[in-house]
């Protein structure tokens, strides 16, 4: 995928983005990103720009890549850019259906029925290298900025993890530290909050024109 990037950016450059000659490349570049776990969200946006011209050329295969792709960037919004992009019957394809489902299930952060649906989706999921673990790395982000401690048990629900022991992986990425009691602790929120000092300038013009409306 590196030694691609310099030609995608050239061939994204003016007129050439529209080029449907270029969707084989792209196509190409795209699976690079899939198994290589390399992201590019202008890349995949001209992909699937280039679809909604031709959209004979339509591969789902890769559709499904791009918005998998799309999710792992949460909490960006990637994944709505994305579905812009996409026609109505795409959208209506059953595959594209449960990958949007399973971003309104992480957008309101109902994170144990996410793990329930992918259990069942672990073929159209598994396409794309390290998406469950780009997933925890979100579900890590909204528990830090949530709680300031969590049960061990609830926290690998979150994280849908089977194996206990996985978590320490995951506690000790973030520095979070287990008690004897199984409790994490996350962080203090009172820490991290920080003081802003707000000036306001009013000029003489502004008081005047108040002081003028009160006659």
């Amino acid at each position: 995928m590196e030694g691609m990037k310099g030609q995608i950016k050239e061939m994204l450059q003016g007129i050439e983005r529209y080029n449907p000659e270029n969707i084989k490349t792209l196509e190409h570049y795209v699976d690079l990103q899939a198994r290589e776990r390399g992201y590019d969200l202008e890349a995949n946006l001209a992909l699937l720009k280039l679809y909604q011209f031709n959209t004979t050329y339509y591969r789902m295969d890769v559709v499904v890549q791009i918005l998998l792709k799309a999710l792992m960037n949460l909490p960006h919004t990637d994944i709505v850019l994305c579905k812009c992009m996409l026609t109505q019957e795409i959208l209506e394809h059953p595959n594209v259906e449960t990958i949007l489902y399973l971003a309104d299930l992480l957008e309101i952060c109902k994170f144990n029925s996410f793990w329930e649906e992918i259990n069942k989706q672990s073929d159209l999921v598994n396409c794309v290298a390290g998406f469950e673990d780009a997933v925890r790395k979100f579900v890590c982000h909204v528990i830090s900025i949530t709680y300031q401690t969590i049960e061990e048990r609830v926290l690998q629900e979150l994280l849908g993890l089977v194996d206990e022991t996985a978590i320490r992986a995951w506690t000790d990425r973030y520095g979070w530290k287990i008690d004897s009691n199984g409790l994490v602790s996350i962080t203090n929120q009172e820490e991290i909050i920080k003081t802003r000092n707000i000036t306001e300038k009013i000029d003489l013009d502004s008081v005047a024109s108040i002081m003028a409306s009160c006659y």
